[in-house]
């Protein structure tokens, strides 16, 4: 699946560099940044449940 996204040159920039020093495209990383951020907010909302 493929849409528009938009997003801050200056964040781009970044996301290009970083992509860059890890041989991915740009595509490549934002799907890791998310794949990342996903999983850090999964865990975050798993210790916030009750033991119960």
């Amino acid at each position: 699946m493929a849409f528009p996204l938009r997003i801050e040159p200056a964040i781009l920039n970044m996301i290009r560099h970083t992509a860059s020093g890890e041989l991915r495209s740009v595509n490549a990383q934002i799907e890791v940044l998310l794949k990342e951020a996903l999983s850090r907010r999964a865990t975050a909302d798993e210790a916030d449940k009750p033991p119960f």
